[in-house]
């Protein structure tokens, strides 16, 4: 195939760019089906890259990827995806996250050392690039057996109390710990929840919702700071008697700033704000780069207080997002399955886009309103800036910490059967490449 070729041309131009953005050093977060299954990859400390490790650390959060999903019996609810998952298997998983070390190869400099492509597995589990799990909830939406047996036995899984029971039952993986509560064992220090297995520089706890009957409604937190080469230790501060782990003793760095750790807050079914408030006041700072929060609003039966809220829905995440001012909100938990059972029947759901919320919010602002509005319209004047994005099932992107330098990504899609294969592998983020735009002055 000759180089004026116009698909090689654009394989190459697709190429650099792709590297372009990767080249930044930031977390990428790849939608793996349309509802609300996530592959985070957090680039590693340079220190181990540079000697030879892998350039990310891979967390898979909520795999669910084919088959249908019934929560308590068939008759009650059983329900299947609408869209096929871009990603049908964890071995398909794995697939891209090799194409992802292939693709950051170039970013190693230093002569003498291992190629990310030779060095796949180096640091991680024997047969998977996949470091770690992550649960949320023992539902089969989020915990899906059938997917997670897919997983190797060595990788560890992270989850909720229920879902950590009931993986624990299954006795496939060797190591399942259950999340701590943010804040349960002491100060608001993210560096408490980094436990082994998990490297010194990542930590994932739990945010929970006060006077939640269904035991919904609640958040995860991933925090990490990957900036240090070197890291001194301390006793943890944040460790207490009869917590149940053993955890990384505190590093100690050089400035108190440079302890901060970013985060993803996940959050499927909603959080109330004031339960977020925990975030802001943590110590170390924690700066918030992406909630994922649905917008849908779903109620189970009833209306009023006769309902159950099983989805808390945008105008919510407007007021967590108030708190938490992450510089990206991206929803979640939305897909509209195909299903049968009682609980279609019963399922009331209201479809609301980012726009429609705040558009609501902004009209109810100039007219005779409500307290509730009034409260609403408060906080939509706080939310100025904030980046909506919607990741479409087998979309990923580049989270970049300050907006303002880089302005917006973009996704290039290339449909498979319109995509030359030879020359764009079928499992390069299934091909959907992000782009780096230069920000517009």
């Amino acid at each position: 195939m000759s180089n004026d070729d116009p698909s090689a041309q654009l394989h190459t131009e697709l190429r650099t760019a792709v590297q372009a953005a990767l080249s930044t050093r930031r977390p990428i977060l790849h939608h793996l089906n349309a509802d609300t299954s996530w592959f985070l990859q957090i680039p590693r400390p340079e220190s181990a890259v540079r000697h030879g490790g892998r350039f990310y650390y891979n967390i898979l959060i909520d795999p669910w990827f084919r088959g249908t999903q019934t929560d308590f019996v068939a008759w009650f609810s059983l329900q299947w995806h609408a869209t096929p998952s871009a990603v049908g298997s964890i071995a398909e998983l794995d697939e891209l996250a090799r194409e992802m070390e292939i693709l950051t190869s170039g970013l190693r400099k230093e002569s003498g050392r291992k190629s990310n492509a030779t060095a796949e597995y180096d640091g991680g589990s024997q047969g998977t690039l996949i470091d770690a799990v992550v649960i949320s909830h023992q539902f089969t939406d989020h915990c899906h057996k059938d997917t997670l047996l897919e997983v190797c036995p060595d990788v560890p899984v992270f989850a909720t109390v229920h879902a950590a029971k009931l993986i624990a039952s299954w006795g496939h993986f060797r190591t399942v710990t259950t999340i701590d509560v943010f804040g349960a064992h002491g100060e608001p220090d993210w560096r408490g929840t980094s436990i082994p297995p998990l490297p010194a520089w990542i930590g994932i706890s739990r945010l929970l919702q006060k006077h939640d009957l269904g035991k919904l409604h609640s958040a995860l937190m991933i925090t990490f700071n990957n900036r240090h080469v070197s890291i001194r230790s301390k006793a943890n501060k944040a460790s207490a008697p009869g917590s149940g782990h053993l955890r990384h003793l505190e590093p100690v760095l050089p400035h108190d700033e440079d302890e901060t750790a970013e985060a993803i807050v996940y959050t499927p079914h909603g959080i109330s704000s004031s339960d977020a408030t925990l975030i802001p006041q943590a110590f170390p700072a924690i700066h918030v780069l992406a909630l994922l929060n649905g917008l849908h609003n779903v109620r189970l039966g009833g209306i009023g207080r006769a309902a159950m809220q099983i989805n808390l829905g945008a105008r919510n995440g407007l007021e967590a997002q108030r708190v938490l001012n992450a510089d990206y909100w991206i929803g979640t938990h939305d897909e509209i399955k195909e299903g049968r059972g009682l609980v279609g029947w019963l399922l009331r759901r209201d479809d609301v886009s980012y726009q429609d919320a705040t558009a609501t919010g902004w009209k109810a602002k100039d007219g005779k309103v409500g307290k509730k509005d009034a409260k609403l319209s408060e906080v939509l004047s706080d939310l100025e800036g904030t980046n909506w994005g919607e990741l479409r099932n087998g979309e990923s992107k580049a989270y970049m910490l300050y907006k303002r330098y880089l302005g917006t990504l973009a996704y290039l899609h290339l449909p498979a059967d319109e995509a030359d294969t030879t020359i764009i592998k079928r499992s390069l983020l299934y091909s959907f490449f992000v782009k780096a735009l230069t920000p517009s002055s």
